[in-house]
């Protein structure tokens, strides 16, 4: 699993589509759409869209909260809230897909392991606009101590920072011994070099095996 996750943004869909497009263009393998205020009917549709985009360049795609679209278009997983289908539901419905699912706690992240998450998106780490109703912010020490916790219990589900990160950030957070990063903000509406050399420095900071 690629461990550099691009969360889709934009105003509309279909700028949710030209940010995708940008992202694996400039080698991105990983995207997960995340439409909150689309109708069900253009959820389906611009998810089909993503999945054309991401299986031309091989990235891998996720969609946020939906199973059935997940279900319905056989994409690679789904990404899960905490006020969303149970991940443990998700796994009966999905069987092997990826499934993540977000926490903002030590408690919250052994529920995911427990209903067996593939990943688990842990956050926010800073104050981030893209995210209504946003959990009490954890920053690198909250990362560090819970990652720290969960590793000294055995468990070795990868954690993925998440939530107003900056490239500024990677350096520190590469330190908490979390496995990945997924961004949002710092890749939307750059161009394709931009978004090559950002992901390019997160690699090179990182220097972590795909998990």
């Amino acid at each position: 699993m690629e461990n550099l996750q691009y969360i889709s943004q934009g105003k509309t869909p279909e700028a949710h589509l030209r940010n995708i497009m940008k992202v694996c263009e400039a080698g991105g393998k990983w995207v997960q759409l995340r439409l909150k205020n689309a109708k069900p009917k253009d959820q389906l549709k611009i998810a089909f869209l993503a999945k054309r985009i991401c299986d031309r360049y091989g990235t891998r795609l996720i969609v946020n909260d939906n199973v059935m679209i997940a279900k319905k278009l056989d994409v690679d997983g789904v990404h899960l809230g905490l006020k969303d289908m149970c991940t443990k539901e998700a796994r009966e419905f999905l069987g092997d897909k990826i499934i993540g699912g977000t926490a903002n706690t030590l408690e919250d992240c052994l529920m995911h392991i427990k209903n067996g998450v593939d990943y688990i998106g842990l956050g926010p780490f800073r104050f981030t606009s893209t995210k209504k109703q946003l959990s009490p912010l954890l920053g690198a020490e909250g990362y560090q101590s819970i990652v720290k916790e969960l590793r000294q219990q055995g468990h070795k589900t990868p954690v993925f920072a998440i939530g107003g990160i900056a490239e500024d950030d990677f350096a520190e957070l590469s330190g908490t011994g979390v496995s990945g990063i997924a961004v949002s903000g710092i890749l939307t509406g750059k161009d394709k070099e931009d978004i090559k050399n950002i992901i390019s420095t997160y690699h090179t900071v990182f220097r972590t095996e795909s998990v």
